[in-house]
């Protein structure tokens, strides 16, 4: 009976992270660029705490292990708008953005220019060229993206955007605000990745099927919670019993 308690908690633990990583994405449905999470659950099979010398052996136990939050790095719907300094990435790729706490990476590119000239994001920071920060002269006109990244205005080419790839994209870290950090090193981006000017890729995560989840998770979670509270006056019930008999 303690056993099916352990097992019951240990699908309520999960659950909850399930349901975490679903509000999660269903809060960022509108944030651009924006990529979604999924939870990835494993059975573990108890390993010790059995006695095989019964006539009947003692059955394993198995529990649910959390095994993390894979990124979901499918292409989100890319939406043209007509801001030239809107850029939609195309491909594995992510934009370069230099934080407080240094170098981090994103797939939004709702640019704009502040007060100085610098190219940087909604929040302030400086997109990255591949010469460093990207700076526009007020007087400068003409301004446009290439498919490459190259920012050109009537001066001549001014920079280009700089788009790198990982290794192994499941080891970014989200760190809010729409970024990741990576304890690799990135690595220039392919061919195959390039940037679509005037346009924005929407959020990759679909609210139906976020929905469908969310309900399924809850429905799962109650029969647990029933099934463990049965569990749990069960065993009440035993004690009491066996303290009448004694």
């Amino acid at each position: 009976m303690q056993n099916a308690l352990f097992v019951g908690v240990s699908a309520q633990t999960a659950l909850a992270r399930e349901l975490d990583v679903i509000a999660n994405n269903m809060a960022n449905v509108s944030t651009t660029g924006f990529k979604g999470r999924s939870a990835r659950f494993q059975e573990y099979l108890m390993p010790v705490a059995s006695a095989d010398s019964f006539q009947r052996q003692d059955r394993r136990v198995s529990y649910v292990i959390d095994q993390g939050t894979p990124l979901d790095l499918s292409q989100g719907p890319v939406e043209p708008d007509g801001n030239a300094l809107h850029v939609a990435v195309r491909g594995d790729a992510f934009l370069t953005v230099q934080t407080p706490q240094g170098l981090r990476f994103t797939r939004n590119g709702a640019f704009e220019l502040n007060p100085q000239g610098n190219l940087v994001t909604s929040d302030g920071y400086a997109v990255q060229g591949d010469g460093g920060a990207i700076t526009i002269g007020q007087q400068e006109t003409g301004l446009s993206i290439a498919p490459d990244g190259t920012i050109s205005t009537n001066l001549g080419v001014r920079g280009r955007i700089r788009l790198v790839t990982f290794a192994d994209p499941q080891a970014l870290q989200n760190e809010g605000g729409n970024l990741f950090s990576a304890q690799a090193a990135p690595q220039p981006a392919g061919p195959e990745s390039r940037l679509e000017p005037g346009a924005l890729e929407r959020s990759n995560v679909k609210p139906v099927i976020e929905m469908t989840r969310l309900m399924d998770v809850n429905r799962t979670y109650s029969m647990v919670s029933s099934i463990v509270s049965r569990l749990d006056d069960l065993r009440g019930t035993a004690i009491r019993r066996l303290a009448d008999v004694a």
